[in-house]
């Protein structure tokens, strides 16, 4: 399969896209299926500088799209974590932009080890000024709703609606704030990110974040994303989401924004709760709360036509 790499392509673009195309020739039909199906996804990949770090970008359905949708990555993730949905939008003649952030997937990693909620805001002004978005509609999960609140504060006018996935108002202590950045650093880093059979960290995923059983594409697909996020950017953003300093601001990046938020939380997520969210949801002026049945932490995994249509609604609404 001939395929040209976009201009700018970062290192971690072209080892895996290299890897892709070795398992054209692999054993199994599920597994050139997948590398296939990914290549395509590849041919809409885009890349541009900013604040002096390449960033990747996932540009697809219609150019001349009346809406358009960018997705925003959770926690030591990346884009692909948003492909079903971007095929169910696309579908519907909506244009997504999924990127991902300065150290995760595809995005070159920080020279200067800078990953704050605020650069990343200050990211994600850059991305859509450079595409040439003037209004659009934000989509987020569990990490990406911060970086989202603290770019709509600069942005008055320009966000349509937002849409957040397993975010919610966790109220902090000082337990918490001293054990969690170093416990949850050390499993991810130095536990998770050692593996290299997949299992073990489904069976972690299942057990603590899931309630569904996930395709194993995407099981491939979140395992991946480990190894492809720095290390520093999991450290301090750990660190950034358990501190007092972040969590008491939490209410009042909410409250600050004035265009409609739709706070969806899955019934079974025993990190963001229904309640959770629902307390964020009565904090804004325009807020609007779903708590999806039989959903864990990762709806767009786990429920992703659910997301799509809440997304879609929240568009279209819009």
């Amino acid at each position: 399969m001939e395929q040209h790499l976009p201009s700018l392509a970062t290192g971690k673009f072209k080892i895996y896209h290299q890897q892709l195309l070795e398992k054209l020739n692999a054993s199994t039909t599920s597994e050139v299926k997948r590398a296939k199906y990914e290549l395509e996804l590849m041919e809409r990949s885009r890349f541009v500088e900013i604040n002096g770090i390449v960033h990747h970008y996932h540009d697809s359905g219609p150019a001349d799209a009346a809406k358009v949708v960018v997705l925003i990555h959770g926690w030591d993730c990346w884009w692909m974590w948003w492909h079903h949905v971007i095929r169910e939008l696309n579908s519907h003649g909506i244009r997504t932009i999924s990127y991902d952030m300065r150290g995760h997937g595809w995005s070159d990693n920080d020279p200067h080890n800078h990953y704050h909620i605020d650069f990343f805001a200050q990211d994600l002004g850059v991305l859509v000024d450079t595409i040439g978005l003037e209004k659009f509609h934000i989509a987020a999960f569990s990490f990406g709703p911060f970086v989202a609140l603290d770019y709509a504060r600069t942005a008055p006018g320009r966000i349509l609606s937002m849409t957040f996935f397993n975010f919610g108002y966790l109220p902090n202590n000082a337990f918490i704030s001293a054990v969690a950045p170093a416990s949850i650093t050390f499993m991810f880093n130095n536990l998770l990110r050692g593996l290299t059979w997949w299992l073990p960290a489904y069976i972690f995923a299942r057990l603590v974040l899931a309630k569904n059983t996930v395709m194993l594409h995407d099981i491939l697909i979140g395992f991946k994303s480990l190894g492809l996020c720095a290390p520093e950017a999991i450290e301090q953003t750990t660190r950034q989401i358990t501190s007092f300093e972040i969590t008491d601001s939490v209410p009042d990046m909410v409250r600050a924004v004035d265009m409609p938020v739709l706070f969806v939380a899955g019934e079974g997520d025993a990190i963001m709760t229904c309640e959770n969210a629902r307390k964020l949801q009565e904090m804004t002026n325009k807020g609007s709360y779903v708590c999806v049945p039989e959903c864990g932490h990762l709806i767009t995994v786990e429920l992703p036509d659910t997301a799509s249509e809440l997304i879609l609604q929240q568009v279209l609404q819009y």
